[in-house]
């Protein structure tokens, strides 16, 4: 409690002569900073909200717009045929403002409008730029006229510098695909799949569904297009993600390494400064739109909108669906070591606080020799197992009191850190050491990593570090963007001191962490326990090999000319069959990005010319050449495949939308039954 009375602004006792005020003049002072802090972070987000509304457009056209209308008009040249004067009428009557001064606010006026319809018409022809699609889809090193001509466009609409979220209202819908382009593209995806009777009554039951109950379907599904912003992604988030019941870790969450042979601290605490603050960094430049869109080819931007749920997301369990609790800003860290939870607050004067004193407070934890309070060292485990025992427990044992503030603190922390007390990386000659580090960022020990968060951050004793994160929110490569400066800022920025430690002097004078509190009864712990042995049960069944692979590269491949995405799909396809004999259906993702909000699309890569291709490689009848004629077959048709999925015509989601729509409206489908 001696912190918490340190952070209050004044304290107040009742005597015999009244109320004794003690004022705190530096509580006083962060409550300032901490305010002037909120401030300026709402106006950098009004002014970015504005600048991204207007873009290609900026502040300064306007101004351009506006002293070209008002000099014109002051050489007897009317640009506004008319409509100058005619506002200039309508304003109301004031002696504040002279004649002069009217007909320059009915040119503002005038010249304000202009330039709102330039802007509209200059995001309604960006939209339709980047509509085009064709680009994609042309040889390699060969350019049609079209493409030079639309190349050309794009370029001349996006020179300004774009922030973030500049492109989000010009991308394109995702388009939906007609039945009959699905349906083929389906069949054709299992016809190395099936025999001949299981492919001809597959035939029948899609043409009953194109003929009898997709126009159905698709007329809903059309319609949802035009009202929503994508006709897939909040389905595809509450059905395949929210609304599962299996645990996250392992089925859902996924997780990202450091790097293999670079380790630039080995003080846990230090190393644990320095990518903290690094992603506070990040995060700032998120919340300022400072992070440039991801780019294809340098003009064609992608959808920004996974970003958004990076920070201050957690994943809140229910009995039906779960839901998605996200905050505009958070001022604090949850931390987790030797089965204790801290909270950390990030901010001092309403500064972030630096690396080394985030080390300071890291280490203080480290220090602390506090044991956990009963049921607190498995506590995690709940976000590990089932979610309605989780859902049932969090609604019984941490709706009120010391549990809820403490849950709380969790939940609206800006992410999770486990500074974790086993050693994981690369060592070489030491054999498994890559399997064990995967195995340990994708569950741990079940009950050190908070599976519901966004991400969390693990650091290991020897400074190596990792993150697990939950998919719900968003696809690996927006936390691969976040990964990628984190590294870099770490190593190449920021930096340590010879002894290991990061940069600066330590402010002694912060508060110690809070160490939250929990009063959990022996029902909540035995619910914890049956969720640790539900989780552990899954972790021993994950057989993990994880390998260093320094042969060759992407480079090699290219230079055979061959996409390096299509040769790894083919290989698998050729170590599948070796390994059991026969084909699969196989699932690899492509990202939708190019359109608003969209997120991912199948790419069946078990085709007909990549089977072909597996299958001359076991007959010792095929030539070399012949082989390689068919693996260019394979290659170029997995190619075409991706770039349809990208582009919107992919097959899946089209079929798991029309499934949906199927369910609302209490109509059974074989054909989308046996999909």
């Amino acid at each position: 409690m001696a912190e918490a009375h340190q952070a209050v602004a004044f304290q107040f006792t009742v005597t015999p002569e009244g109320l004794d005020f003690h004022l705190s003049r530096e509580a006083i002072r962060q409550l300032y900073l901490a305010g002037i802090s909120s401030w300026k972070k709402r106006l950098v987000r009004a002014k970015n909200s504005f600048l991204t509304g207007v873009y290609p457009a900026s502040p300064s056209s306007w101004m351009v717009v506006v002293m070209a209308t008002a000099g014109s008009f002051y050489c007897q040249v009317d640009p506004s045929m008319g409509m100058i004067a005619r506002i200039r009428h309508c304003l109301p009557e004031s002696r504040l403002l002279s004649p002069e001064s009217r007909t320059m606010v009915s040119a503002a006026v005038f010249s304000t409008g202009v330039w709102l319809s330039a802007v509209l018409l200059f995001r309604q022809a960006l939209k339709l730029l980047l509509s085009y699609h064709g680009w994609m889809f042309e040889p390699h090193g060969k350019m049609s006229r079209s493409t030079k001509i639309w190349v050309a466009l794009m370029k001349v609409l996006s020179i300004r510098k774009p922030l973030l979220y500049s492109f989000q209202t010009s991308l394109p819908k995702l388009p939906v695909p007609s039945v009959e382009a699905t349906v083929t593209r389906y069949l054709e995806s299992v016809r190395p799949l099936l025999d001949d009777e299981k492919y001809s009554k597959m035939e029948v039951l899609a043409k009953e569904f194109k003929e009898k109950t997709a126009p159905r379907l698709q007329k809903y599904l059309v319609l949802k297009s035009w009202w929503t912003t994508n006709y897939v992604s909040d389905w595809w988030e509450e059905y395949i993600y929210l609304r599962g019941r299996s645990p996250l870790m392992v089925n859902s969450n996924y997780y990202a390494m450091d790097f293999l042979y670079v380790t630039p601290s080995h003080v846990q605490a230090a190393r644990a400064g320095n990518a903290v603050h690094s992603i506070l960094l990040y995060r700032r430049k998120l919340d300022r739109g400072e992070i440039p869109p991801v780019m294809a080819l340098g003009i064609v931007p992608m959808c920004s909108y996974q970003s958004e749920r990076m920070f201050n997301t957690t994943r809140i369990p229910g009995k039906e669906t779960d839901m998605l609790l996200h905050l505009v800003d958070s001022k604090h860290l949850a931390v987790y070591h030797k089965g204790r939870f801290y909270k950390v607050w990030l901010y001092y004067g309403g500064q972030l606080l630096p690396p080394r004193d985030l080390e300071l407070q890291f280490q203080r934890i480290l220090d602390d020799p506090s044991p956990p309070q009963p049921g607190e060292e498995h506590l995690a485990a709940l976000t590990a197992g089932e979610r309605v025992p989780w859902a049932e427990a969090r609604a019984r044992f941490f709706s009120q009191g010391k549990n809820k503030a403490s849950l709380d603190a969790i939940e609206r922390a800006a992410f999770f850190l486990t500074l974790d007390e086993e050693e994981h990386g690369y060592t070489p000659g030491r054999e498994g050491c890559m399997d064990a580090y995967a195995k340990s960022l994708l569950h741990g020990q079940c009950y050190d990593r908070w599976f519901d968060k966004s991400f969390t951050l693990v650091v290991y004793k020897n400074g190596k570090l990792g993150a697990n994160a939950e998919h719900s929110w968003a696809d690996a490569p927006i936390i691969g963007h976040l990964w990628e400066f984190m590294l870099a800022t770490d190593k190449f920025q920021l930096g340590y001191t010879e002894g290991g430690h990061c940069l600066g002097e330590p402010n002694t004078s912060l508060a110690p962490p809070q160490r939250l509190q929990w009063d959990l009864p022996e029902e909540c712990r035995a619910a914890i326990e049956r969720s640790l042995r539900v989780a552990k049960a899954l972790a021993d069944d994950v057989d993990f090999c994880c390998f260093q692979f320094s042969d060759f590269g992407k480079g090699l491949i290219k230079k055979c000319r061959t996409s390096p995405d299509a040769f790894i799909q083919i290989s698998l396809q050729l170590a599948h069959f070796r390994d059991k004999g026969c084909f699969c259906l196989t699932y690899e993702a492509s990202m939708t990005r190019l359109f608003r909000e969209g997120r991912t699309e199948t790419v069946r890569s078990c085709t007909a010319e990549s089977t072909a291709f597996v299958r001359s490689m076991g007959d010792t009848r095929q030539s070399r050449a012949e082989r390689q004629r068919l693996f260019k077959l394979a290659a170029d048709k997995h190619q075409h495949m991706y770039r349809l999925a990208m582009t919107g015509a992919g097959i899946d989601r089209h079929l798991f939308c029309l499934y949906v729509v199927s369910r609302y409206l209490g109509i059974q489908s074989p054909f989308l039954a046996q999909v």
